[in-house]
C-alpha cells in the first residue's frame, strides 16, 4: 500500500470501511500499518495476493522474529482488508492466529502502591494516579474525564464511552474527591473560555481543547515508580491490575469487580484470582491434613495374663 498511484483508492476504501464500523483511531492506524507491511513484502497491491502468498507472509513474520502478539496484530489488520474491504473470503480463510501465552499481570502490593502515590511529583500526578488506582480506571479514561463526570452528591464517577463504546459508573472515594478539589483550584484554565464548566477537562493538555495525553500520564507514573524505588517492569495499567486484585483479596464479589472494570466477560476478571496472593496464601493445602500428630501405639504388655 506504499504506491499512491495504485493503492490509494484501496486504502481510502479501507479507511471508510473502518470508519463506518466505528473502529477507534488507534485500531485504524494499526490496520493500515499492517497492510502496508504486507504490501511491502508482496511488492505489489494486496488485492492481487494469492492464498499461498498469504500463507508464506505469515511464515515470514514468524521466521523474522516477530512476537506472537505482534504477528497476530498484523494479521488482524490484513484479514480486515481481505474480509471487509476486498470481500475476498478465500484469502481471509488463510489467516490463522497463534494462541498467545497467558501471563500473570504485574501487581503491586498495597505498600508499594502507597509509596508510588506518596512519591508523585506534583498535585496533578498524585490526583491522576490516585484516580487510576482508587477507581480502577484505564489511562485513557483518566485523561478524558470532564468536570461533569464527577458526581459528588452520589459519590460516583461516570466513565463515558470507554472501551467497547460503553458507559459505566465507578465509586468516588472521599480522598480522590479531596484531591480533585485541590487540583481544580490550581489547574490551567487557558483553554476554558467558551466551554461550559461541566465540559471542561479535569486534566487539560498543552494544546487547544485537548486533554493531557496518555503518554504524558505514563511518564508521570514512571517518575513516581522510580522515586518509590520500584525495580519491577511496570506500566500505568499495573495500577488497574492492583485495584482489581486488592478488591478480590478483601472479599469483594467478582461480579461487582467485573462491573467496576467494565469487562464484558467474567473470564477476563477471573484472571485476577491467579494473582490474588492474599487469597492464595490462605488456602489450606491437602498436605496440612497429613501433618496431624500420629497417635502413639499402646505398649504391648509382654507379661502373661494371670490365671484364674
Amino acid at each position: 500500500m506504499s504506491d499512491p498511484k495504485t493503492v490509494s483508492p484501496l486504502r481510502q476504501r479501507m479507511i471508510e470501511d473502518m470508519a463506518a464500523r466505528k473502529l477507534n483511531p488507534h485500531t485504524q492506524r494499526s490496520h493500515i500499518s499492517s497492510c502496508k507491511r504486507f504490501a511491502a513484502w508482496l511488492k505489489r497491491s494486496p488485492d492481487t495476493a494469492t492464498p499461498d502468498e498469504v500463507r508464506r507472509f505469515q511464515l515470514h513474520l514468524i521466521e523474522s522474529g516477530a512476537s506472537i502478539c505482534n504477528r497476530n496484530r498484523i494479521m488482524t489488520g490484513v484479514r480486515f482488508l481481505f474480509r471487509v474491504t476486498l470481500r475476498r473470503h478465500d484469502l481471509a480463510a488463510e489467516v490463522w492466529h497463534i494462541k498467545e501465552p497467558q501471563k500473570l499481570p504485574p501487581v503491586l502490593s498495597p505498600e508499594e502502591v502507597k509509596r508510588v502515590l506518596i512519591m508523585a511529583t506534583s498535585l496533578q500526578a498524585r490526583a491522576m494516579l490516585t484516580l487510576a488506582y482508587g477507581c480502577g480506571l484505564r489511562a485513557g479514561e483518566v485523561v478524558r474525564l470532564r468536570a461533569g463526570d464527577i458526581d459528588s452528591e452520589q459519590m460516583i464517577i461516570r466513565v463515558v464511552q470507554s472501551k467497547g463504546l460503553k458507559d459505566r459508573h465507578v465509586m468516588l472515594p472521599a480522598e480522590v474527591l479531596d484531591l480533585l478539589r485541590q487540583w481544580w483550584k490550581t489547574r490551567p484554565t487557558a483553554y476554558d473560555a467558551g466551554l461550559a464548566p461541566e465540559q471542561r477537562w479535569l486534566f487539560p493538555g498543552r494544546s487547544n481543547r485537548r486533554p493531557l495525553t496518555t503518554r504524558q500520564f505514563g511518564r508521570l507514573f514512571k517518575q513516581a515508580a522510580k522515586a518509590a524505588g520500584l525495580r519491577k517492569t511496570l506500566s500505568l495499567h499495573t495500577l488497574r491490575h492492583s485495584f482489581a486484585t486488592h478488591l478480590l483479596e478483601r472479599g469483594t464479589d467478582i461480579r461487582v469487580i467485573q462491573a467496576l472494570l467494565g469487562h464484558e466477560k467474567l473470564e477476563t476478571t477471573a484472571r485476577y484470582t491467579r494473582v490474588a496472593t492474599g487469597l492464595i496464601s490462605k488456602i489450606e493445602s491437602p498436605l496440612d491434613g497429613l501433618s496431624v500428630p500420629r497417635r502413639k501405639r499402646a505398649r504391648r504388655d509382654t507379661e502373661e495374663p494371670p490365671t484364674p
